[in-house]
């Protein structure tokens, strides 16, 4: 069993800045760590994701060059910095995790994730 908790979100204006913070604890440890987003009305989507083992990070394109993935084992977490701030990027961010054996892969959709935090809001305002 695995524990993913978010914290970071808030409400901030277009154009700013916002760090989200994701700790995954448990028994097993979890090699890839990712972020995705639901807006309302809209299906989850994949942001960001990294794996802890190698040091690889993935991005999808709406979010490449404005957010940052990173990783700091000395505390079990992951971090999304959130740079250039837009309308749409308004949605609650949710942190996952899945346990696998040491790998560079990155993995992308829903169910190659095992557990889930329960997510933290960000809103972007005018």
């Amino acid at each position: 069993q695995v524990q993913v908790v978010e914290s970071g979100g808030g409400l901030v204006q277009a154009g700013g800045s916002l760090r989200l913070s994701c700790t995954a604890s448990g028994r097993t440890f979890s090699h890839i760590l990712a972020w995705f987003r639901q807006a309302p009305g809209k299906e989850r989507e994949f942001i960001a994701a990294i794996s802890r083992s190698a040091g690889t990070t993935a991005y999808a394109d709406t979010v490449k060059g404005r957010f940052t993935v990173s990783g700091d084992s000395t505390k079990n977490a992951i971090y999304l910095q959130m740079n250039g701030l837009k309308l749409e990027d308004t949605a609650v961010y949710y942190c996952a995790a899945r346990s696998s054996v040491p790998t560079s892969r990155i993995y992308y959709t829903e169910t190659d994730f095992d557990s889930w935090g329960q997510g933290t809001q960000v809103t972007v305002s005018t």
